[in-house]
């Protein structure tokens, strides 16, 4: 005899979108209708596998008095203290057998309870609908006992009537969400797996001839500059505009003279949407989106996106974010220069959309749909294109269009991300022109771009995307005719992105190019109490890719780092360059829409790098595209004979939405004059007194001509050449890159093992001579190095030259000195800053007199690696050293070595040491964003060639 059994749960591998849920509709925020949230802490019970319980603690009277307690919106993981598992990072892979539809039996379930009264004034007419925002990945429901139905699609908004359920009290709403489904098959996004009810739940009152669906049709003809407003409605009602007088029923059309939407302009005009029961608050934007000419037009123009990828994050609280940290997001990006966000790789939460809207911001909306993790088996089984998951894929499409559809900021929908090809997307893409064909559709695996409208890739290499720009590329007929865009690029892995000045240009020179999406805009850093921010592998996961995860602009607490500063440079709205000879500065509106009379100029005049004198600039209101030569005042007069220059700002006139008065959008520096070099006569001869040599104001070690002291600072550790840096993620690169991975074959070579061999030391009759040989061990090729010091009494100058022996097959990760001081915290700098520079990342660094410590120098990557370089350093002082350049130099400094910096995995990994290490670089290689992207342009290899490089020392005590 035998018998079989069946999990009870068969609906988890259900390849189909769910049962019971009420068709998809316009979200909106508010309206004169009641609502109940039912967000806060709620009764929770976590099992290991699907079946693992009954479901009889949905029923009404249910004692979940022992169970414990977790915050909805939030993830089970991410609350408790590890008690309801642990967060899972990967990048594609499926940390599951890829088995579809089916998920493991080990399938973590939370049981949620929520026991609510109605409010004593809640309507005793009309319905009720219960409103999920976004549950990952499947979810189960009962009311009282009476089961609702259950969906996947984690970020997805899914609704249910329940009017005839509810009572005045002791309402019991239970929700099983089970952590793996079907619907993770098409939901292996570059992100955490964190299950939950992570987004708002809300009872909403539906009252007879309430607001059903609608659509907001808000076209704008930029030939009479007249908008075009139609609202339908599935309930009849009226549609007022009391700004522009506008009184019409639902289904009519009016067209009247309006100020259009654009994200530079991002005018919204109060309406409402009224029927017989409810009245809903409309703000409408009048824009039109066409593909014309191969070119994306809004309001008759081509515009460029300047754009960046978002993930939703916060570090404590996962995907569950509020209102401000939405906020917080947009005011970021709006102060930071950036137009446009695609909300990569599943629609944001709703009120995300509202805040573009009324910020101004364009936007991809990206579909919840990613199945990356078939690429390992070549996409075979892949669920796009497998018919039986098409209703699937439609349901998604449908959810997000539906709901987001009335928001005049979504240019594009995408079709998701990273999904191979098939017949599903294909569907999804024929379902949504058919139902909006007021926008254009994106799908970035569609190099053919047969189901699309907008020629788009991630990564593409500096050499491509300009072959693309001179319609060089190829393709099919269809693709050729397109614009392009790079959905992806600039990865913002730690120290980088680099290159970014040089995509822009690009884009700038070739119409056809419409710009891009940095990935990504933010850290995806966990709080951990241990290791500052976990990453990938840090929750003891058995697949993971590491710190990938951690890849934005900003850091997981927000703040932003130097490549957001460095993007917001490179993308400035304003371009301004100036001829410090003859005086003028060149002013240029890149906007695409605004003209400049938000903003007001002001210069500066700088020497030695402090201002000396400044006022405002007459900059006429330059309509997009236009330049203007504007002549600066005479140069105050100043006796120091330093270095002089220009700085010319273009800040905001007024408070915006966005910024207050005075903030700076744009800037440009320009040379008045060039800089003197330090430089004396080597007046002072080396003298041997036993075991030292006194040179001026130095003293060294006879032996090994090692520097001991200057003026009475202790030197900890003598200047010696340094050609090391801790990789960085862009210079570790990624296995599946094509190009050439430096820092793989700097360690091979054993660049971060060098040893110095002492050859000589000589003292002459002005200088002291110390040659050496640095070379790595088990390799052929070496560095000859020479440093010469000299001095006139009170400083000291050393000299340093670099000979390269042997085939030097690899450019060098820094070219400079390291040396050690005891003591030091204070710096103080004339040269770029406030941030980090490299030479690929460099457009934000400006020239100044900077102050900062030590410790406030180091820029804080989630993993340790090289950071901290200030730029174009004329002089630094600090540990009671003034140190000049002889040309300008790298300067960093930190309370660990290099060797600790490569070795540390974690911010906390990292402790202070008794010395200040402190780098004198003549050089450093770019950084590029080979992380996932292309490596550092050739122009920035610091090849191995002969260098010559020389520093002046002094005190300052």
């Amino acid at each position: 005899m035998s018998f079989r059994t069946s999990p009870s749960a068969d609906y988890v591998e259900d390849v189909s979108p769910g049962r019971g849920t009420l068709p998809p509709r316009a979200w909106y925020a508010a309206s004169d209708a009641r609502s109940l949230s039912l967000n806060g802490n709620w009764r929770f019970r976590l099992s290991a596998t699907a079946d693992a319980e009954d479901d009889s603690f949905a029923e009404e009277g249910y004692d979940a008095g022992d169970w414990a307690e977790v915050a909805v919106p939030g993830h089970w993981v991410l609350q408790g203290d590890g008690a309801f598992g642990s967060p899972i990072y990967t990048n594609h892979l499926y940390p599951f057998p890829v088995d579809p539809p089916h998920v493991p039996t080990e399938n973590p379930t939370g049981d949620h309870l929520r026991v609510f009264d109605l409010p004593s004034d809640w309507p005793s007419d009309g319905g009720a609908v219960l409103r999920f925002d976004g549950v990952e990945s499947c979810a189960r429901v009962w009311l009282n006992g009476t089961e609702l139905g259950e969906f996947k699609g984690s970020r997805l908004p899914h609704e249910f009537a329940v009017g005839h359920l509810l009572k005045p009290g002791g309402n019991t709403l239970a929700v099983r969400v089970h952590q793996w489904s079907a619907g993770s098959y098409l939901e292996d996004q570059d992100q955490w797996w964190l299950p939950g009810i992570f987004r708002d739940v809300t009872l909403l009152h539906r009252p007879a001839g309430g607001v059903g669906d609608f659509f907001v049709h808000a076209s704008y003809d930029h030939t009479t500059g007249q908008g075009t407003l139609r609202v339908d409605s599935d309930v009849d009602g009226r549609v007022t505009v009391p700004a522009l007088d506008i009184d019409v029923a639902t289904g009519e059309s009016v067209t009247v003279a309006v100020e259009p939407w654009t994200a530079e302009t991002p005018t919204l005009y109060d309406g409402v949407l009224a029927t017989e029961g409810e009245r809903v608050p409309l703000r409408i934007g009048f824009r039109t989106v066409v593909l014309e000419d191969g070119l994306i037009k809004v309001n008759g123009r081509a515009v460029l996106f300047k754009g960046v990828n978002r993930h939703e994050w916060h570090h404590e609280k996962g995907r569950a974010l509020d209102l401000e940290t939405m906020r917080e997001d947009v005011l970021l990006m709006k102060r930071h220069n950036l137009n446009a966000v695609r909300t990569s790789h599943y629609p944001p939460h709703p009120a995300f959309l509202d805040l573009c809207d009324e910020y101004g911001l364009w936007v991809i909306d990206e579909c919840d749909l990613e199945t990356h993790g078939f690429t390992e088996q070549d996409w075979r089984d892949n669920p796009v294109d497998d018919d039986r998951w098409t209703p699937a894929l439609l349901d998604r499409a449908a959810r997000m269009v539906e709901r987001d559809k009335n928001h005049p900021s979504i240019v594009f929908w995408s079709l998701g991300n990273e999904a191979g090809t098939g017949r599903g997307l294909t569907a999804m893409a024929e379902w949504i022109h058919e139902r909006d064909p007021e926008r254009l559709v994106h799908y970035e695996g569609d190099w053919n771009c047969r189901d699309t409208d907008v020629y788009s890739r991630m990564y593409a290499f500096h050499d491509e995307v300009e072959k693309i720009g001179q319609r060089l590329d190829g393709g099919t007929h269809k693709r050729r005719e397109l614009p392009f865009i790079q959905c992806e690029y600039g990865h913002a892995m730690g120290n980088g992105p680099g290159g970014l000045a040089d995509y822009q240009e690009l884009f700038e020179k070739y119409e056809r190019l419409q710009g891009g999406f940095i990935w990504e805009w933010i850290d995806h850093g966990v709080k951990h109490p241990e290791l500052g921010y976990a990453y990938g592998g840090d929750f003891g996961e058995e697949l993971h890719d590491g710190n990938f995860v951690c890849d934005g602009l900003v850091f997981p607490d927000r703040t932003p780092s130097p490549g957001l500063i460095e993007y917001k440079k490179v993308i400035e709205p304003v371009h301004i360059e100036g001829d410090g000879a003859n005086g003028t500065v060149h002013v240029t509106n890149k906007q695409d829409f605004a003209d400049l009379s938000a903003l007001a100029f002001e210069w500066s005049c700088q020497v030695d790098g402090e201002t000396v004198e400044s006022g405002s600039l007459a900059v006429p209101a330059l309509a997009p595209g236009e330049s203007a030569e504007v002549k600066l005042p005479e140069p105050p007069a100043d006796g120091r004979g330093g270095e002089r220059q220009w700085t010319v700002r273009a800040l905001l006139a007024g408070d915006t939405s966005w910024a207050p008065k005075g903030h700076v959008v744009a800037w440009g520096q320009f040379a008045a004059g060039a800089r003197p070099l330090p430089s004396f006569p080597a007046t002072d001869r080396p003298v041997r007194e036993a075991d030292r040599i006194t040179l001026g104001p130095a003293a060294f070690d006879a032996r090994t001509g090692a520097l001991l002291s200057i003026g009475g600072v202790p030197v900890g550790a003598t200047p010696r050449l340094d050609v090391w840096r801790a990789p960085t993620d862009n210079d570790e690169g990624a296995e599946w890159q094509t190009d050439t991975r430096y820092g793989t074959l700097w360690r091979t070579l054993g660049l971060h093992r060098m040893r110095h061999r002492l050859v000589s030391v000589e003292a002459g009759d002005d200088a002291l001579t110390v040659r050496t040989r640095v070379a790595p061990a088990a390799r052929e090729v070496g560095l000859d190095t020479v440093y010469r010091w000299t001095s006139d009494g009170e400083r000291l100058r050393l000299s340093v030259s670099v000979t390269p022996q042997g085939d030097w097959t690899v450019p060098l990760p820094r070219l400079g000195v390291r040396f050690g001081l005891p003591e030091a915290d204070a710096v103080e700098w004339f040269g770029g800053g406030p941030g980090e520079a490299y030479p690929d990342t460099r457009a934000a660094s400006m020239v100044g007199r900077w102050r900062s410590t030590v410790d406030a120098l180091q820029t804080p990557y989630l993993r340790p690696q090289e950071n901290g370089a200030r730029a174009d350093v004329r002089w630094v002082e600090l540990g009671g050293l003034r140190i000049e350049g002889d040309p300008e130099f790298w300067f960093t400094a930190r309370r660990w070595t290099t060797e600790q910096l490569d070795a540390a995995r974690h911010r906390t990994d990292l402790a202070p040491g008794d010395t200040v290490w402190v780098n004198l670089d003549h050089g450093q290689h770019g950084i590029g964003s080979q992380s996932c992207g292309p490596g550092p342009l050739p122009r920035y290899f610091l090849k191995a060639e002969p260098a010559e490089f020389a520093f002046v020392f002094s005190t300052t005590r």
